[in-house]
Parts: C-alpha cells; structure tokens; sequence
C-alpha cells in the first residue's frame, strides 16, 4: 500500500470493538495513515455507517476519493446479529442505562416469541431511540436526552427483509435481523418488548453485513497501538 493508492481510495473492513464509537475508530486509523505515509492535513477518510458504541462489528472506512463511495454503501442493506432480554427496559433501549421497569414474563411462550418477531417483518413505523445521534434543531438528541430535556422522535418507515437462526432462552432472545438503511435495533427491540407486554432491551448488537461487505473479511488490527501498514 503507499500514499497515493490511499489517495486514490482504498477501502477497510474493522471489526468495531465493543465501547468505541465509530468516529474514535476513523479518527484512530487517520492519526496512524498519516504518520505512517506522510498523507496531507486534509487526507479524506470516513466511515459508511455508524455502529453505536455498544455495538461490535463491520465498519466499513473509505479513503481518499473513494470517500465518494459512502452513500452508496450506507443505502445497502444491512445485517446483524441481535440479542434482547425481555421482561424489561431502559431508557437507552440498549446497556448504555440500568435496567428499570422489570415486568413478570412468565406466561411469555416460545410460540409467542416467534408470533411477535413475525410482525414486525416488512415495512414498519419506528421511532429512534432519545438517545441517539439524530439531530433535532441542530443538537444531537443524545445530548438532549443527558440533559434531561423531553426529545420528541419522529417515527420513520423502515425495511425488515428477514429475521432467522432465532433462539429463545428466557429471558434472552437471540436473532439475525436483515434491515433497510436507519433501521434501529435497539427500537426493534423496544418494539418487540411492548408487541409481547413485558417490555425488552438490547443486550448484545454485532453488525454482520453491510451489502455485500462481511465481518468475517474485516479485522480490528488497524486500531491496535503497535499495528503497522504494509507499505510494499
């Protein structure tokens, strides 16, 4: 790899780890690129789609004028590996907050599970969850919602093309959901929580595919401190 091919446009599969956030994980790979290569100031590089921090898996980085490539990839379809724990809620709708609202789950068969998770195939409605990083007049609705502000979320439609490989041990629920682009899984998981009555949250969230682009080709190798670029 040299400077100019980074110019020119290369494109990076990671692996997010657990805890970053996807500007962290760009901003990690400008910082070593431009010291290892001597890239301008202005080197352009970004990401084709947020994983939120409590997210893992494909981030897909472009540089140079393939940065132009990003729109395309973030209408692609996406895929992920989804875990839900029902019986409660947060906030957050994800582990970002403590647990509240714990609900008896008990008369909540397997059957029932499969029935709720049906509904919710095909276009749907979905309001984004308050702590997300849609703006509302200007400000992010994250920093509204610390804030202790009310946060209004308009619903939007959005696509679930399929959900397999389902697994149910009470109270976790275990998934692959495929889905339209802004497809919240973290609302997904809300959603199915009120579809059933005792409430659910998202415990685990592992972003599999993005098109035809698959974790199981990325690496996290790129934000290790001692990682090196091959420059032949």
């Amino acid at each position: 790899m040299t400077a100019e091919e980074l110019q020119s446009g290369h494109i990076f599969l990671l692996d997010k780890p657990l805890d970053w956030t996807s500007f962290q994980a760009v901003n990690k790979m400008k910082y070593k690129l431009k010291r290892e290569f001597n890239l301008p100031k202005k080197f352009k590089i970004g990401h084709a789609g947020t994983l939120d921090p409590r997210a893992t898996g494909l981030l897909i980085v472009c540089t140079g004028k393939f940065t132009k490539k990003i729109p395309e990839i973030q209408d692609a379809p996406k895929e992920y590996w989804t875990e839900i724990k029902i019986g409660v809620q947060t906030e957050s709708y994800d582990t970002e907050k403590p647990e509240i609202l714990h609900q008896d789950f008990s008369n909540v068969t397997e059957s029932d599970m499969h029935n709720a998770l049906e509904k919710f195939l095909g276009e749907i409605e979905q309001k984004p969850p308050v702590f997300s990083a849609i703006k509302i007049d200007g400000e992010r609705a994250y920093n509204l919602a610390r804030a202790g502000e009310e946060v209004e979320m308009k619903s939007r439609k959005t696509i679930i093309h399929y959900i397999k490989d389902v697994e149910i041990n009470f109270p976790l629920i275990s998934f692959i959901v495929g889905c339209s682009k802004g497809t919240y899984i973290r609302s997904l998981a809300h959603d199915i929580g009120q579809e059933i009555g005792v409430g659910a949250y998202l415990t685990q969230l592992r972003r599999t595919k993005i098109g035809d682009y698959n974790v199981e080709d990325a690496t996290d190798l790129y934000l290790n401190n001692d990682f090196r670029f091959n420059k032949d």
